[in-house]
């Protein structure tokens, strides 16, 4: 069940403080920390798109995820695409750039954030689904206190819009064993912003204020949570 408050926590019951909070050691610096911000799919990917064929989600992807690795950086974070090009890089190889930044920094310096956008159905017609969703990978994880971050600036920043959400393990955020997440060493998330087959939701996460508050979420909820304030 949802917190009654407005304010969201991590209540898996198998967990210990100091395996999913942000503990006083880790609270590193912004110039220590490497943000990868993951652009999902490519240009050569097939399907992936809305049923008239306008809404192309890899470029939407990147459309979302550049603005925000700027944002950051301007911030004086470090912060960059882990996939640069405009094709699809397989997952096995976005895990090893991941990984092999994990091997060179450290596992708690880095966070991956990876951008997407849903689908309700096959891509065949338009159907009726909304709403915004934040995944992690299975079991009570640092990636948690991630989402948890992320979730509560969605609320915040896509006002009034659906949020949704899966506290069946005492959490908002959707478990599920996307190989991001789980061939990856870091905190890392996976985030569903809005439905390409429903022209509602696609009307406003293609709009310049829809654009805005999913680039506003994601870089409020990564600074909220590499500054420990959950």
């Amino acid at each position: 069940m949802p917190p009654e408050s407005g304010e969201l926590h991590n209540t898996c019951s198998t967990m210990k403080p100091n395996e999913v909070r942000v503990s006083d050691s880790e609270r590193l610096s912004c110039s220590s920390t490497k943000i990868l911000i993951d652009n999902g799919h490519g240009s050569d990917t097939p399907g992936k798109r809305s049923p008239d064929g306008r809404f192309l989600e890899y470029k939407f992807n990147r459309e979302i995820a550049r603005p925000i690795v700027l944002d950051l950086q301007d911030r004086g974070y470090d912060a960059e695409l882990l996939v640069p090009e405009e094709t699809d890089i397989p997952l096995k190889e976005r895990a090893r750039r991941v990984n092999s930044h994990c091997a060179t920094l450290g596992k708690e310096n880095v966070i991956l954030v990876s951008i997407h956008a849903n689908a309700a159905g096959n891509g065949s017609k338009w159907l009726n689904a909304t709403g915004w969703s934040v995944y992690t990978s299975k079991g009570c994880t640092k990636s948690d206190n991630l989402a948890t971050c992320l979730a509560e600036a969605a609320i915040k920043n896509l006002s009034g819009r659906k949020i949704r959400s899966d506290w069946s393990d005492g959490d908002i955020d959707f478990e599920e064993s996307f190989y991001l997440l789980t061939k990856t060493l870091c905190a890392a998330c996976l985030t569903e912003n809005g439905f390409m087959d429903s022209k509602e939701s696609l009307a406003y996460i293609t709009s310049r204020a829809g654009k805005e508050a999913i680039t506003n979420l994601h870089v409020e909820g990564i600074i909220e949570y590499l500054q420990g304030n959950i």
